[in-house]
């Protein structure tokens, strides 16, 4: 069913919105065929939105065309996941360095609110999930914002997020990292707190670095 804040949008961004997250969350999983007369009765929808939504997906790299087959939700490539991580690695390092310049003690103060909602959301759901947040929650997505520097947020923030929210829900089920990637959260705000980005810029990139690894350690992945 199609959340209600979508109501303003078009049939076919309501379509591409609500298949995008179902892509992102694992209720489409990888490599699952997207039947067009099925999801057009589900959706209550024509075919036509359907397919263009479709093409969005497609266009976002989301789904591929296979020969014979049809539409279906990418399957995880470890080369893939490899080159995705490595960008991040050095992208949003750079953002963090970025950021400790020129963030406001404001924009400082709603970040510190962010990691603050995130440590109670652990506590009240026993540390199992630390990813269903909303962008403009998101520690990563704010800090990013922070960079003021557009290329890097149309790279990170636009073509890259969603895919990068697949990954991460997909690992989320190892229990052990949401708290520990709350703690690297936070050792990385203290070092945006002291306008340190030199440290900010290397905590973010272990952390990459240690997300990309419990992502590949995963049975989903194709080796």
């Amino acid at each position: 069913m199609i959340v209600n804040n979508m109501a303003d949008l078009s049939s076919v961004e309501k379509v591409y919105q609500y298949l995008l997250e179902a892509i992102v969350k694992g209720d489409l999983a990888p490599n699952a065929r997207l039947r067009e007369t099925e999801l057009a009765v589900e959706l209550g929808v024509g075919r036509g939105p359907l397919r263009e939504a479709i093409h969005k997906l497609e266009a976002r790299k989301m789904i591929t065309k296979v020969p014979n087959v049809g539409a279906q939700v990418i399957a995880f490539d470890e080369r893939e996941i490899l080159e995705i991580y490595q960008l991040r690695e050095n992208l949003e390092a750079l953002a963090c360095e970025l950021a400790a310049r020129n963030m406001s003690d404001a924009k400082l103060t709603e970040l510190q609110s962010i990691l603050e909602r995130h440590k109670a959301y652990l506590d009240s759901n026993d540390g199992q999930t630390y990813i269903d947040q909303d962008p403009d929650l998101d520690f990563h997505f704010f800090i990013i914002q922070c960079s003021e520097n557009q290329w890097l947020i149309r790279l990170l923030c636009d073509e890259l997020y969603h895919r990068v929210r697949m990954y991460r829900y997909q690992s989320a089920h190892q229990r052990s990292r949401p708290s520990k990637a709350l703690e690297e959260h936070q050792r990385i705000f203290q070092a945006l707190s002291n306008r340190d980005g030199e440290l900010a810029a290397l905590l973010m990139k272990r952390h990459i670095q240690a997300a990309k690894q419990l992502l590949l350690s995963s049975n989903d992945i194709q080796h």
